[in-house]
């Protein structure tokens, strides 16, 4: 089945519309994306005390991730052995043990079976063998903090997965010597369009200016200067159908870049940021660190934005035009009040579940959706922005999402073929 058309000669890059609505599509998307690859489920300052926990969905999986008493950070399957009732209820909390609402088993914080009403109906060595403890992931890494699991024992290491993608998360990383933290609650959404329609649009900055235009007129009226700055950057295909854009950043980042709208206190706190980075890593680094914005995608559904806030998103399929959407808010660990009253203004006026920048892009999507109803007559989508000059590619141009779908290609086409070959 041909779902891509690359042609490195016509600089042309083409997108079958049916991976956007077909049910059998989104299926082998299952089996072999979301079943195979490293997905992201939280970081370890959701979890920070022994007994800390969070309920997850994470790849169609109910899952628990859970700060263990025995100072083990586990991703457990929240399902019970006995009959499979979800164990734990609770979104999130602090506990020792965890009791089935339904035959109330208990289970220790690690997922060990400690108890269970009628004990004398089962033989002595029930459980001996551990298989009535609720099960644990197997596959669950980290890096620089972002936790991740894998469905596929035969998977790559989590570090070969992100390949050079680390070195941009190394850029969100190093904002603090003190590491990042989470704030606040996770942000949940929904979205009527394919789930490939948000990895596109995270690392599309072609649209920022047209679909974002109000965000944009707001903030030149808050700085003259920033009418002269353009967005001003490069496109980067990484591994693994991972893609970043990095680009000047035009209005204030808490890191290290003020702005007019901010009082001259927190430009003296910038200043000293900056001169801070300088001592750690030198001018070029500092600079990419301060100054410049970063929206990461990790294939298939992590983005990391590193633009006037850290924020991060994941986003699953329930079905070929429907989504759902959590976001992560981040800020350096002890960041001073007035440093984190700017990051979290600037993250809810554009990023928030009210700011300018989620309603714009959803509406944008469910267009799209609504639109691929005309799939028969009108089948393919372009994406071949900047491919007559993919050596140095702009932000604006769209090597960071050709990306993504040449790994989603040769997922697919790959599983395609072992099915043709076994017939």
């Amino acid at each position: 089945m041909e779902i891509i058309r690359d042609n490195i000669e016509k600089s042309e890059f083409l997108v079958h519309r049916s991976v956007f609505a077909d049910k059998e599509i989104l299926a082998r998307e299952r089996a072999e994306i979301f079943n195979k690859c490293w997905l992201f489920i939280g970081h370890e300052t959701e979890v920070p005390e022994k007994g800390d926990y969070r309920r997850k969905k994470v790849g169609g999986r109910n899952l628990l991730l859970v700060h263990g008493q025995d100072d083990v950070i586990r991703a457990l399957y929240n399902t019970c052995p006995h009959r499979g009732a979800l164990v734990c209820r609770e979104n999130e909390g602090n506990a020792r043990a965890f009791r089935c609402f339904y035959h109330a088993w208990s289970f220790k914080n690690d997922g060990e079976l400690v108890g269970m009403p009628g004990k004398d109906g089962f033989p002595k060595d029930f459980n001996a063998d551990g298989t009535k403890n609720m099960k644990a992931v197997n596959r669950f890494e980290s890096y620089r903090g972002f936790m991740f699991v894998n469905f596929d024992e035969d998977a790559i290491s989590l570090d070969e997965y992100l390949g050079n993608a680390k070195e941009y998360i190394d850029l969100v990383a190093d904002q603090s010597e003190s590491g990042l933290e989470t704030l606040g609650g996770i942000q949940e959404y929904s979205v009527r369009a394919n789930w490939k329609l948000i990895a596109e649009n995270s690392v599309d900055l072609y649209h920022g200016m047209p679909t974002h235009k109000t965000y944009f007129d707001i903030k030149q009226s808050q700085d003259a200067d920033l009418k002269r700055v353009k967005l001003e950057g490069k496109g980067v295909q990484l591994d693994n159908g991972h893609g970043v854009m990095e680009y000047v950043a035009p209005w204030g980042r808490p890191i290290a870049q003020w702005t007019p709208i901010w009082d001259d206190n927190l430009k003296k706190d910038m200043e000293e940021i900056k001169e801070g980075l300088v001592e750690r890593f030198g001018e070029e680094r500092a600079d990419r660190i301060a100054n410049y914005n970063r929206n990461i995608l990790i294939f298939p559904n992590l983005v990391i934005n590193d633009i006037m806030a850290i924020t991060a998103r994941t986003f699953y399929p329930t079905s070929p035009g429907y989504m759902e959407v959590q976001g992560y808010s981040f800020a350096p660990k002890g960041e001073p009040d007035a440093h984190r009253k700017a990051r979290n203004t600037n993250f809810l006026e554009f990023l928030g579940p009210g700011g300018f920048a989620t309603p714009d892009d959803n509406e944008a999507l469910e267009l799209c959706q609504e639109a691929y109803n005309n799939n028969t007559e009108v089948q393919w989508n372009d994406i071949s922005k900047g491919m007559s000059r993919e050596g140095g590619a702009l932000a604006t141009d769209e090597l960071q999402m050709r990306s993504f779908w040449r790994q989603y290609n040769a997922v697919l086409q790959e599983s395609y073929n072992k099915e043709v070959a076994l017939k």
